[in-house]
């Protein structure tokens, strides 16, 4: 149910023009008031996201103490809302997704928390440890050598990174995903209509 609530939210998201955004290209921040967050090869996104739990367990209770991890952390979870919250396919894996770039974004500043937490004085054996993991796996699997076009790209807090939305004609996973929601929104809502105008006859009988 609350996947399929998300997708309803994300066909409504859908429907709402972006102005600003251009056709896959890189976008500096437009805002830099904010925390600067450094970018993160595609290789290394690909590590994160795989403790980006464990990341975000640590980080909750952090920020209770820290400033600029809960700004971090708050900017994270806002920009994994915009990215439709993973369930576009490929979103991280593939270059083309209309949610790479912001996908790099969330988890860019979710390596910046892991980075920050190991220097600061909170649980520092958790934190010093699950840096030294996250480590330990970009090295093994040559993540830093894993690039793409936002590879290069830096981010910042007061300027959330929107999905590329004219890109979805184009990337055929993304928009089976959302036909499909579609479909199930129009059936929904077809069925809730049925029921409505359905029981004043039942009740007749």
């Amino acid at each position: 149910m609350l996947v399929l609530r998300r997708l309803l939210l994300s066909m409504m998201l859908l429907s709402v023009p972006v102005s600003e955004t251009a056709a896959h290209s890189l976008r500096a921040p437009r805002d830099t008031s904010g925390i600067s967050i450094p970018s993160l090869s595609h290789g290394q996104m690909e590590v994160v996201a795989r403790h980006r739990d464990e990341i975000h367990a640590l980080a909750s209770w952090v920020a209770v103490k820290d400033t600029e991890i809960r700004t971090l952390l708050a900017f994270s979870r806002t920009q994994f809302a915009r990215c439709l919250w993973g369930l576009m396919p490929f979103s991280i894996q593939d270059e083309a997704s209309p949610m790479n770039e912001c996908s790099h974004a969330y988890l860019a500043a979710d390596r910046a928390m892991l980075v920050r937490m190991r220097d600061l004085p909170f649980w520092q054996d958790r934190s010093r440890s699950l840096f030294d993991a996250v480590d330990k796996e970009m090295v093994e699997e040559g993540a830093s050598l894993v690039l793409c076009i936002f590879s290069a790209t830096d981010f910042n807090t007061a300027s959330p990174v929107g999905p590329d939305w004219h890109d979805f004609v184009e990337h055929r996973p993304s928009l089976i995903v959302i036909v499909l929601a579609g479909g199930t929104m129009m059936a929904v809502m077809a069925l809730g209509a049925w029921m409505i105008f359905r029981r004043p006859r039942l009740m007749a009988a």
